[in-house]
């Protein structure tokens, strides 16, 4: 039988630890494929919670999160992934399960697919600040785009909480300790994520993960809650249809996000490890940034030549610094070029302001060191009016419509996933 490099690494590795150190090796979930490997399925970016959005204190003394994620590959077996990132205490978590969702908008799980989710073999754990705790592996088979619901009971406050506001799907808070019921009695719904990171299933060996980051156009404003039509969302079943459905995709937009500096959450740069190089089977990024920083400037009023000249170079500098970074650990990148928003009765941006943009799209098609190119400003754009969105594709003059948000997935080169000089 033949093995690859990096096989032949971990078994000379281990070989090496059990011999000089009498160390112990994991060898994977008992009963799964030698060959299987964990990739992340669903995630998404954490951010600080905001007072308005926070878990009311009343539930923190024992009440219940269930929380739905759409996974994207399937696998059998599932491991949850909890975050505690900007907590300033501990975070306890009494108990947790994981079923199959009855339907996106609702609390209610399937009959005979409730399984606990232990965390070394113990039911209760407690997160401490900054940590990302997983699950125990969860003997659960799982198709792709299968519906779950992720249920916890909340056994202790970490002070400032950790989520994601941008959900675009219904939580539900209970009171009591409901992690293990179908239905959830006296729940109240919540359109946010909170303290959940990611979702990775035991998969094929040739399966894989794409991550999109960027601003609120990844995000999925304007989608509908439920809805499942963010432009990752499309994506998925654009991948499928191609009989590529062994490639994940996970959304880790932020509305409001910027590149360089930190808007509603940490820019993109202080984030990208996290958010990207870190998850579990990651083979590509693509990237869609810039407008929010282009846009802040001329918001601001700060937008002078050379205020615009030094933002320029500096978005130029981060891109390729994130090129290297993402390569150094075998992840391709595709840049996305940004979309047009000269119509944004927000920015309100400038002839200026635009020629910034058209410099940095021209940037990113030509000599950025990008693996590839999705460009989004072509697709998106009105051919009699280029410095502003189609039409059809147009939400708010800034953030593109639903089939705006489906034109995105089907300008992502679908080659350009299906192999890459780095990936691995």
């Amino acid at each position: 039988m033949m093995i690859g490099i990096r096989d032949a690494r971990r078994l000379a590795l281990a070989g090496a630890c059990l011999a000089l150190l009498g160390c112990a090796v994991y060898a994977g979930p008992a009963g799964a494929p030698a060959d299987a490997r964990w990739v992340a399925s669903w995630g998404t970016s954490q951010l600080t919670v905001d007072k308005a959005r926070e878990i009311p204190a009343e539930y923190w003394k024992g009440g219940t999160l269930r929380q739905p994620v759409r996974l994207s590959i399937g696998g059998s077996k599932l491991r949850v992934r909890f975050s505690n990132q900007f907590g300033s205490g501990f975070m306890a978590i009494g108990t947790a399960s994981v079923g199959l969702a009855a339907r996106p908008g609702t609390a209610d799980v399937v009959a005979g697919t409730l399984r606990p989710l232990l965390f070394g073999g113990r039911s209760a754990v407690s997160i401490p600040p900054g940590a990302e705790y997983y699950s125990d592996p969860v003997d659960m088979a799982v198709e792709n785009g299968a519906d779950l619901a992720i249920s916890m009971e909340l056994a202790g406050s970490p002070g400032q909480q950790t989520g994601h506001g941008g959900s675009r799907a219904t939580s539900f808070l209970a009171p009591g300790a409901q992690a293990g019921a179908l239905t959830l009695q006296g729940a109240q719904p919540i359109v946010h994520w909170h303290h959940l990171a990611d979702v990775e299933v035991l998969a094929a060996p040739n399966a894989r993960a794409v991550v999109a980051i960027g601003d609120s156009i990844t995000d999925g404003y304007g989608a509908t809650t439920d809805g499942y039509n963010r432009w990752t969302d499309v994506l998925v079943r654009r991948l499928g249809q191609h009989k590529l459905d062994n490639i994940a995709v996970i959304n880790t937009g932020i509305g409001g996000g910027r590149l360089l500096r930190d808007g509603l959450g940490p820019h993109l740069l202080s984030r990208f490890d996290r958010d990207v190089l870190s998850r579990s089977g990651v083979s590509h990024a693509i990237v869609m940034i810039g407008v929010n920083d282009m846009g802040v400037l001329r918001r601001n009023g700060g937008d002078t030549p050379e205020a615009q000249a030094a933002m320029l170079a500096d978005l130029k500098m981060g891109f390729a610094q994130l090129i290297e970074r993402a390569h150094a650990k075998g992840v391709c990148v595709i840049g996305g070029t940004v979309t047009p928003y000269m119509g944004s009765g927000y920015y309100k941006p400038s002839a200026e302001n635009e020629a910034m943009r058209q410099a940095l799209n021209d940037w990113i098609r030509g000599p950025a060191g990008f693996d590839g190119v999705a460009d989004f400003d072509q697709a998106l754009r009105d051919p009699a009016r280029p410095t502003h969105l189609a039409k059809q594709f147009d939400n708010d003059g800034l953030h593109p419509s639903h089939a705006g948000l489906a034109e995105i997935a089907a300008t992502v080169p679908l080659s350009g996933l299906a192999k890459c000089r780095f990936s691995h």
